[in-house]
């Protein structure tokens, strides 16, 4: 039963506002970004020490979960970037986001900030390095097949860009802008975001590119999802039965509430 309410309370807080413009953004990562760019600046052949310091720093704009952060890092992956790379923004994103970073400053002050952004930093490339090290025969398989030329033209679109832009708008602004309050105002500005997102996408790009793009996001879905709900149901089963302060389980989600005030809650999360 832990279980199984952990499963509904994640996927209350979690599906709309967090994993459908994470799954969205991480298909259109695939579709509309450049992969020979994407190899040449974070593949696996790349300078590591500048693909990691990439890596590293467009982490801390993306205010994501460990679970949201898992269809962004994938589509980085499969766009080109090297397995490094991928688990740096796996790492730092929901260690060291500006959210995160914020929360942090607020409750437990500026110290422990720059203690949190070095060691999230120091341990990147560590993270970085280590993986890279261990899948070194596939990554040499990539590199392979993959060169590191960087051929002409953009790494995308303008078009494609303003979609991008407004993914990721659509997967922040809920927790930026609704820090506190209830959840179903971070439901309303992830309504107003993805109607904007959609609306300029048809408009804006071709119905086959479209089409490709829903193609990958589904890909990403069928693939990750499963997973993601396999794993909050240990977390549940987990969470019921270890000890807490007062000696008594509780599980992870258990003080969700849709109409009240659940930012301390959420930020755990998140």
């Amino acid at each position: 039963m832990a279980g199984l309410i952990a499963l509904k309370e994640y996927i209350a807080l979690h599906v709309l506002t967090c994993l459908i413009p994470a799954f969205l953004l991480a298909g259109a990562m695939v579709t509309f970004i450049s992969r020979e760019a994407i190899i040449y600046y974070l593949g696996a052949a790349a300078n590591k020490v500048r693909s990691f310091a990439l890596a590293s720093g467009g982490s801390f704009f993306v205010a994501a979960c460990s679970c949201t952060v898992i269809p962004v890092s994938s589509g980085l992956y499969y766009a080109g970037a090297g397995v490094g790379a991928a688990f740096i923004v796996l790492w730092v994103a929901p260690a060291s986001n500006i959210l995160a970073i914020v929360y942090t400053g607020a409750l437990l002050g500026s110290k422990m900030v720059i203690v949190r952004i070095i060691t999230a930093l120091s341990m990147a490339f560590v993270v970085g390095f280590v993986m890279s090290y261990v899948f070194r025969k596939e990554e040499a398989g990539r590199i392979s097949l993959s060169g590191l030329k960087k051929e002409g033209g953009g790494l995308i679109g303008k078009r494609e860009v303003i979609l991008l832009l407004l993914l990721v708008l659509t997967l922040l602004l809920p927790n930026y802008l609704v820090a506190k309050g209830p959840y179903s105002r971070k439901v309303l500005v992830w309504a107003i975001g993805m109607a904007v997102t959609f609306l300029y996408a048809f408009k804006a790009i071709e119905r086959e590119r479209m089409r490709r793009w829903f193609e990958e996001t589904w890909w990403f879905v069928r693939m990750i999802f499963p997973l993601l709900l396999l794993g909050v149901f240990i977390v549940g089963i987990v969470g019921q039965d270890a000890p807490t302060r007062n000696g008594q389980g509780s599980g992870p989600f258990s003080s969700f509430n849709w109409s009240g005030n659940e930012s301390a809650q959420y930020s755990r999360h998140n």
